[in-house]
């Protein structure tokens, strides 16, 4: 499992300490551009007491990975500073860059910005160029994977971003007026409350991931793509990989790079999905307009990309022919896996074949409801299963089960009135898709959905406190003709 740890220095594409030099300028670069755009600007939120007589939070965001951080600081640059950012997994481990993400590079163009918010000095343009100069860039074909989680983190440190790394949330309760958090990071188990929570936990926090019920493995060798697997340990032997995906090809790379001797892709459909419909979907126009649709041109939109599916990028079909021991089968599902003495058998409708392993790349289910940190609040998630008739739910089960979204990414209630605190759920992983596109977890859409989702927790942290915010109007002094002979006292008005 590659994992980054290093926090002194983050070197440059080619480590050298010309690339740390040329990243110290950049970073004092970048202060002076956040300088002219006055930020941080002055915390403007009001204080509150929790029903423990404890301050509150006004955004506590759970997950730091790519989402969360950049969540984090478009409400930083809106001058909400009362939050706190907590990730379980340990610094460089966020999300899926450095951990079980298996692909050479991104799939994403290179010239795309999100985690920046706009800030040219904060671009991976910017950060590769400050090491590789304009020649790299140019040279550049497409991001590589572990330089995308070293950007992150200097993006993070640079902005000064706050993350309480190895610090999980256990559940989340309605606490009157404001939601309750079961935390435990290194100082031991933690209560906190907060005006708002963000959801920010990735694919896997939209629910869990998809693994068939092939029975228990006692054997460690049925795998999910999302697990750590050391694929050396099947060096010569035989793996069996299930699924079209990019994962799944990844994952058939990875081991056949590890010296597995054959690697059998299994695919349900007859052929590899031919376009990736998502790239047509990336323009402004559609990121920023999608969620003004009505329901049924919102469903009808993303159903449609979902039964076309997405291709695997052509450079991960390649790192897998270019092994002689790469094998597809195509129309041919896994209807079982079971153990045997010296491996596994994975059995098709068309036969059975001894493995030495098996990984199930069958992606992440969106259905919060399986989430055990929100159970105080799952009977009461209304989902697009209850937006759409029986019929189009039952076609579509997998699109059925997202959550159904309000303008600021804000769990509805199924019954208004059932649970007013839910709404002080904001989502922020893939399980947006349906309600606003994909605005939390593809880059494209990144800067704008934390954009909206900031706008939307700054008003209505602002709009719950107007009457205080009333007072404070009243109460303001600002002597402005004290120098001149036309200041009059305020008691002579």
């Amino acid at each position: 499992m590659d994992i980054h740890h290093d926090d002194a220095a983050v070197k440059g594409p080619d480590g050298s300490r010309l690339a740390d030099l040329g990243l110290e300028t950049l970073a004092a670069e970048v202060r002076r551009d956040l300088a002219r755009l006055n930020h941080p600007p002055a915390a403007w939120t009001l204080p509150a007491e929790g029903p423990d007589g404890r301050p509150t939070l006004d955004v506590l965001v759970v997950g730091a990975g790519m989402c969360g951080q950049t969540a984090a600081f478009a409400l930083l640059r809106e001058g909400v500073s009362n939050i706190r950012v907590v990730d379980r997994a340990p610094r460089g481990a966020e999300g899926p860059w450095g951990t079980f993400a298996r692909m050479e590079t991104l799939r994403s163009p290179k010239h795309l910005t999100g985690p920046d918010l706009g800030i040219p000095s904060l671009t991976f343009r910017a950060w590769w160029e400050a090491q590789a100069d304009e020649v790299g860039w140019r040279d550049l074909y497409k991001i590589p994977r572990l330089d995308w989680l070293r950007y992150l983190l200097w993006v993070r440190d640079t902005a000064g971003i706050p993350v309480e790394n190895d610090t999980a949330l256990e559940r989340l309760w309605p606490a009157g007026g404001l939601v309750g958090a079961a935390l435990l990071g290194p100082a031991g188990p933690e209560t906190v409350h907060a005006r708002k929570v963000v959801l920010a936990c990735g694919r896997d926090g939209s629910g869990g991931r998809r693994m068939p019920a092939y029975g228990a493995d006692r054997s460690g060798r049925l795998f999910h793509s999302s697990d750590p697997i050391d694929f050396a340990r099947f060096r010569g032997g035989r793996v069996a990989v299930l699924g079209a995906s990019a994962s799944a090809v990844d994952n058939a790379a990875a081991a056949l790079e590890a010296g597995v001797s054959a690697v059998t892709l299994f695919v349900r459909r007859r052929h590899f999905p031919q376009v990736n419909k998502s790239k047509w979907a990336s323009f402004p126009g559609f990121l920023r307009g999608y969620a003004a649709l009505d329901d049924r041109q919102r469903w009808l939109i993303t159903t449609y990309m979902m039964a076309e599916g997405t291709p695997p990028p052509h450079e991960s079909v390649l790192r897998c022919t270019r092994h002689p021991g790469f094998a597809i089968r195509f129309g041919e599902g896994w209807t079982g896996v079971s153990e045997a003495p010296d491996g596994l058998v994975v059995e098709t409708a068309r036969g059975r074949y001894p493995v030495d392993a098996a990984v199930v790349a069958a992606g992440f289910e969106v259905d919060l409801v399986r989430r055990a940190e929100l159970a105080a609040f799952r009977d009461a998630i209304l989902t697009w299963g209850e937006r759409v008739s029986a019929a189009e739910a039952a076609a579509h089960t997998e699109a059925a089960s997202f959550p159904y979204l309000g303008d600021g990414m804000q769990l509805l209630e199924r019954e208004p009135g059932a649970c007013p605190d839910l709404n002080r759920l904001h989502v922020f992983n893939w399980g947006v898709t349906l309600s606003h596109g994909a605005l939390a977890g593809d880059i494209p859409g990144l800067g704008i959905g934390a954009t909206r989702l900031a706008h939307a927790l700054v008003r209505d942290l602002f709009a719950a406190d107007a009457d205080r915010y009333v007072e404070r109007m009243r109460a303001h002094e600002d002597n402005e003709l004290g120098p001149t002979g036309f200041f009059v006292p305020l008691g002579e008005r």
